[in-house]
């Protein structure tokens, strides 16, 4: 059996041979809860990586845009490697610097923004196998899901 041990080399946080992909399949744009954002899956996605049980993957949002406004029963991490922005945090608002580190525990509310005058990169290790995000379907869910109208302020949504 080959051993299926690798390194892919990045060049400038871009990894030729691997696919830079939308970040939902669902459209693109700010009319989908989501603007100027893509990814890479750098492992856990193909066949000869099916000894993982996580997939590792590389997110950039570029100047201004920002993630879907989501929560979900999986727990992932972050950490912050090009660039400056902020975050929805559960009830809170956080700045994000490089290399800051983040934890999103199973049923928090999360929501990365580039709004530091400049595009913000982040690697994400998740669960290989997960459950599929939520996202507020009114204002009415988004005010449950985000009591404090300060902090709701910088949510991002689907309208």
């Amino acid at each position: 059996m080959k051993n299926p041990s690798k390194i892919i080399r990045s060049e400038n946080l871009t990894w030729p041979g691997l696919e830079r992909k939308d970040y939902k399949t669902a459209g693109t744009g700010s009319g989908f809860g989501f603007d100027k954002i893509s990814r890479y899956v750098l492992f856990g996605e193909r066949e000869d990586e099916s000894g993982l049980n996580m997939q590792t993957r590389f997110f950039e949002i570029g100047e201004g845009g920002y993630s879907s406004l989501e929560r979900h029963r999986h727990p992932h991490t972050v950490v912050i490697v090009k660039g400056r922005g902020s975050m929805i945090l559960g009830d809170r608002v956080a700045e994000l610097e490089p290399m800051d580190a983040v934890y999103i525990a199973p049923k928090t509310v999360h929501q990365f923004h580039a709004d530091r005058g400049e595009a913000m990169g982040f690697l994400c290790v998740v669960d290989r196998y997960r459950d599929r995000p939520e996202i507020p379907k009114d204002a009415k869910e988004l005010q449950e899901w985000i009591p404090d109208p300060e902090v709701r302020k910088k949510a991002r949504i689907r309208v």
